[in-house]
């Protein structure tokens, strides 16, 4: 339960706070939001004063149905200001949310400390190798098809059953290349009905099996804000709800919008299940 970043060691014992910054114009909740970088370390440096523990930088917006943008589009968008971002916060923890390998390589090489990829190395057979030849910690998440593609693969026979047999076949290959540092992400939302998103949130617990650290990205998401009949930009109430959900079931790792009020729902969980 303890991530080597770079040097820095990062105890998931406690939960932690993944900070989303969307660098993409189409992104479901933020996208477009930032216009220029001095709007980005603004919103950088607030999350921090917030209680993040790790940023999680995308450029590829892989919201159901968006457009596929071209590598070189992808690294436009990131790598200026992902510099920018290092030298003025050189103590965050990076993380950098991609599934092609030269994006991966091109944003370790510049200083980020972990990669987050939606396909847990499908999309690009290279990024394992990549993982392993720096040996970062490596976020694999569940998905089937592309962001392109996914809603219309929402079948499963045994939904938990195959999605444990998905991490379990990514482990066994991670693992085989010599990858240590692992973090598994269900992927609420991809290739998923709101139903199978309560029904994977509910049997989360199943995932301790692996023995690995869950990281949960379910903010502002459409199985809140299609429930409760509102807005994405309405559903932080519905959010903050289903964090503790999350905690309660053994997330380590809340990926959210708002961090702020996840960190008061983490507060308050922790008082909870205190010895």
């Amino acid at each position: 339960m303890t991530i080597n970043c770079n040097g820095q060691l990062l105890d998931l014992h406690t939960p932690k706070i993944m900070g989303v910054l969307n660098l993409t114009p189409d992104s479901f909740y933020d996208g477009g939001k930032f216009k220029n970088d001095k709007e980005v370390l603004n919103q950088v440096e607030k999350n921090i004063k917030d209680g993040m523990d790790i940023l999680d930088i995308g450029a590829y917006s892989s919201r159901p149905g968006a457009d596929d943008i071209s590598e070189e589009e992808e690294l436009k968008r990131q790598q200026s200001i992902l510099k920018t971002i290092i030298d003025s916060f050189p103590e965050v923890i990076i993380s950098i949310d991609t599934f092609r390998s030269k994006v991966a390589e091109e944003s370790i090489n510049c200083g980020a400390h972990i990669i987050n990829d939606i396909s847990a190395g499908h999309l690009d057979l290279s990024m394992m190798d990549i993982i392993a030849k720096h040996q970062v910690p490596f976020i694999m998440m569940h998905m089937k098809g592309t962001p392109q593609t996914m809603k219309s693969l929402a079948s499963y026979d045994d939904l938990m059953k195959e999605v444990v047999y998905y991490f379990s076949e990514r482990i066994s290959i991670a693992r085989s290349k010599g990858i240590n540092d692992l973090i598994i992400d269900p992927g609420f939302g991809f290739a998923k009905t709101i139903n199978q998103n309560f029904e994977l949130l509910n049997h989360l617990k199943f995932l301790k099996h692996l023995d690995l650290p869950i990281l949960t990205g379910i903010s502002r998401k459409s199985m809140i804000y299609k429930t409760l009949e509102i807005t994405a930009k309405e559903a932080i109430n519905g959010t903050t709800a289903l964090h503790m959900a999350c905690l309660m079931n053994g997330s380590s790792i809340l990926r959210v919008h708002d961090v702020l009020e996840a960190k008061q729902c983490i507060e308050l969980y922790q008082k909870l299940t205190e010895k």
